[in-house]
């Protein structure tokens, strides 16, 4: 159950970021809503953060920041518990397996963006997620390394 909503979550999050990937970010001013409980363990979790940013929602609290050169987003649930983390990876980070099976049967699609995603489930603690598009239409794809690529859903 944890690991549908995490991923239902993250899903909505990328449509979100997909379709709204060339407009200006907002600065937001949810620090205020993030709970006491949460800071501490993000502040626990990834120390030496910086240009932390909070989103809350009534699902989910989630912490965008950069950790050694990175930019991350990091998902909390409202108990404070740490769901999953991830970050924007180049296409050639998949598994080479996993890129010879979207070139494949996603043949004339070129990859827009690939986030990985990874949580503390004991089944699927890695999972990518690749936005292809092709001439007439985007889908959002999920890779499980080890489990191949599978069809997540449309994105237009």
């Amino acid at each position: 159950m944890k690991k549908l909503f995490i991923t239902t979550a993250i899903a909505a999050f990328l449509s979100v970021n997909v379709f709204a990937g060339d407009k200006a970010p907002k600065a937001n001013d949810d620090a205020a809503n993030v709970s006491y409980l949460t800071i501490n363990k993000f502040n626990n979790d990834f120390i030496g953060a910086e240009n932390i940013t909070w989103k809350v929602t009534p699902k989910f609290q989630k912490a965008t920041f950069t950790i050694d050169g990175v930019q991350k987003s990091a998902f909390y649930n409202q108990r404070g518990e740490l769901m999953g983390t991830t970050q924007t990876v180049q296409y050639n980070a998949l598994p080479v397996s996993a890129q010879k099976e979207i070139s494949k049967k996603y043949q004339g699609y070129f990859a827009k963006e690939v986030i990985k995603l990874e949580n503390d489930e004991n089944v699927d603690p890695l999972v990518y997620f690749v936005d292809v598009a092709g001439d007439n239409d985007e889908v959002l794809l999920k890779v499980v390394p080890g489990s191949g690529v599978s069809f997540f859903q449309k994105v237009k």
